[in-house]
């Protein structure tokens, strides 16, 4: 159950983080997303005769943060916490919540820094990732607070621009969403190195909390050996076909069952109401 509510959470951090940028980039350091902006989700599980079962919410936030140094561009601080709620924590019977938060670089739109805070139950690992540009090395440290030992550490060469798991989002909404095209992402996520694949799927309309939209669905490839998620499952994100390109809906297809991911509200400073404009 706990690898269960970790896979939804993956997949769902990969679906919600989409939303914070909804529009293509015009130029380096031009993001269209507010500032302050929070969105929150909520994923319902269903499976043969279980339908709408409330499992989890989601909460992403994005703002700039000063620079350290004269002459830098300010970073975006990305922020990510995942839940677990009703019928899953009586289930498990255990409490689940995923905390991360990304720096990056706006210029060139690459990560500088992940820290990551996992609980499930009393299970509880704390990880960091700092990307050194000037050395190509990424150093990955993973602690538990509960223990009184030695953290992991992992040095990743690359030799490329690099993403994590929420800056990758981001970079994914750069990209023109053309059906039958798939490109990769190079990502680094909890200590190991991926080329995530993405497929553009099909387009089609579909009902939302916006109303009926034009939509692209997208499959970024997570599951499978030496994949990021190393089980069998798919996951679809419906992303509107138009500027913003906003992600509406995710769906997350397990042996277990499936998990619908949907916005739900938007606030402090925004409405959906001023999302459609």
């Amino acid at each position: 159950m706990k690898k269960l509510f970790s896979i939804v959470a993956f997949g769902c951090l990969l679906f919600a983080l989409a939303v914070q940028s909804r529009a293509q980039r015009s130029g380096a350091g031009s993001l269209p997303f507010a500032k302050g902006e929070e969105l929150v989700y909520q994923a319902e599980f269903k499976r043969a005769l279980l339908r709408g079962v409330d499992v989890g919410e989601f909460r992403f936030s994005a703002k700039s943060v000063q620079a350290k140094s004269n002459g830098a561009s300010d970073p975006l601080l990305l922020v990510a916490d995942v839940f677990s709620k009703g019928f899953f924590t009586k289930l498990a019977g255990f409490r689940f919540h995923e905390h991360v938060e990304s720096s990056v670089d706006p210029e060139k739109f690459s990560a500088l820094k992940t820290n990551k805070l996992d609980e499930q139950g009393k299970r509880v690992r704390s990880s960091e990732a700092v990307f050194d540009y000037e050395k190509r090395i990424v150093t990955w440290t993973e602690r538990d607070p509960n223990q009184n030992q030695p953290p992991r550490v992992t040095l990743l060469d690359f030799t490329e621009p690099i993403q994590d798991v929420l800056s990758m989002i981001y970079f994914l909404r750069t990209r023109n969403l053309e059906v039958g095209k798939s490109f990769e992402i190079p990502v680094i996520d909890s200590g190991r190195m991926f080329r995530l694949t993405v497929a553009v799927m099909e387009r089609k309309r579909i009902n939302t909390v916006l109303g009926r939209v034009n939509a692209v669905r997208v499959e970024p490839a997570i599951f499978g050996q030496d994949r990021m998620i190393r089980s069998d499952g798919k996951l679809s994100i419906w992303i509107t076909d138009d500027s913003r390109h906003l992600p509406v809906w995710a769906q997350v297809k397990l042996n277990l069952g499936t998990v619908d991911i949907k916005l739900k509200r938007v606030g402090p400073n925004q409405t959906l109401a001023s999302i459609q404009k």
